[in-house]
Parts: structure tokens; C-alpha cells; sequence
């Protein structure tokens, strides 16, 4: 792991995202049970990203096929939904009326998941630190701290 990686990765954690903003949202309107949901939601969503990344769908997208536009787009409609839902919404803000924890979890995978600082980091950004000389598991051989492949 080389300092550039762990100095830009600490970067990307500590700057405040969607769902950031979000679990705090949902731990100030619903206390710290809600907040707990909703960070779970934020970190399930990381998994499908992961997953893209680590199977080379993460190379597909990144090589501007039709593929990338599609999750590009879903993500700006998703952006423009929740911008549109919050400009039409004239009611107060529900402090007193906390969300069930199975909405929680979805808004909160949602908001990740659809969100494009998260896709951009684990698709674009990522695998620039991945040493393309290490074998992986085709060859039988993990890339580890302390590998003799």
C-alpha cells in the first residue's frame, strides 16, 4: 500500500458525502438507533461497488462503453428525484415521525449506491493503485503482504 493511496483515500473518508449528510439527517430526526440504520444502509451499498471493482466490471465502465452512461444517468435521475421530491415538499420537517428501520436501510443503500462520488472512486479512481505485476486468483496465487509468488 503506498502513501499516495492511504493519503488519498483518507481524503475521500473524510470529506462529507451524501450519505454522510444522510445518517446524520436520520440520527438528528430519529435519535441514534435511526442514525445506526442508516449508516448499515450507507455501507451495504458499498458491497456492489466492491464487487465491480474486483470482477473488472470496474475496467467495462471505466472504458466509456454504453454501460457507464447507464449508471451515470441513473445517477443523475436519482440526484434530480431527491432535488424535485425536497423542492415540492412543503411540510415541516418530521422530527416526531421516525421512518421504519426497513425504510431506513433502503434509503440509505440507495443513497450510496446511486451515488457518484462513490462510483467514481471505486471504478475511475481505485484500481490506479492496484499493481497490475501482482498474480491474483486465477493463478492460484493471492497478492499479500508477505507473498513469495
Amino acid at each position: 500500500m503506498s502513501i499516495a493511496f492511504l493519503l488519498t483515500t483518507l481524503i475521500v473518508v473524510i470529506t462529507p458525502g451524501t450519505g454522510v449528510v444522510y445518517t446524520l439527517s436520520a440520527g438528528l430526526s430519529a435519535g441514534r438507533r435511526a442514525a445506526l440504520v442508516a449508516a448499515l444502509g450507507c455501507t451495504v451499498s458499498l458491497v456492489p461497488h466492491l464487487a465491480a471493482a474486483v470482477t473488472g466490471l470496474a475496467a467495462l465502465l471505466r472504458a466509456g462503453t454504453p454501460a457507464f452512461r447507464v449508471v451515470t444517468w441513473l445517477g443523475v435521475a436519482y440526484l434530480l428525484w431527491m432535488a424535485w421530491s425536497a423542492l415540492r415538499d412543503r411540510s415541516p420537517l418530521p422530527v416526531d415521525d421516525p421512518r421504519p428501520p426497513r425504510r431506513l436501510l433502503l434509503d440509505g443503500v440507495l443513497v450510496n449506491l446511486l451515488n457518484p462520488k462513490v462510483t467514481v472512486f471505486f471504478v475511475a479512481f481505485l484500481p490506479q493503485f492496484v499493481p497490475r505485476t501482482r498474480r491474483g486468483p486465477r493463478s492460484g496465487c493471492w497478492p499479500t503482504v508477505a507473498s513469495s509468488c
